[in-house]
């Protein structure tokens, strides 16, 4: 697979994974867009490569942060009632 479609792949995970942003798919989109924007003009490959690894570090801090979420949500739905 090539870094062009890998970011393009990482791009579009990100972008997905805004839907659920707390403060709203439009900040985050316009976030996502600029940060990319920043760095269209890396051409070294190395440098992409730390990017791209970056850029999944992300994502999987994001699914973290709301599966963490949802926990809390479930768990104060659930703790509440037995009180």
């Amino acid at each position: 697979m090539s870094q062009r479609t890998k970011v393009i792949e990482l791009y579009k995970t990100l972008l997905h994974l805004g839907k659920d942003y707390p403060q709203g798919y439009d900040y985050f989109r316009s976030r996502l867009k600029k940060a990319f924007l920043k760095n269209k003009d890396v051409t070294d490959p190395e440098q992409i490569k730390k990017m791209i690894a970056h850029g999944e570090f992300v994502v999987k801090e994001i699914e973290t942060l709301y599966m963490l979420k949802k926990y809390r949500t479930l768990k104060r739905r659930y703790s509440d009632e037995y009180k």
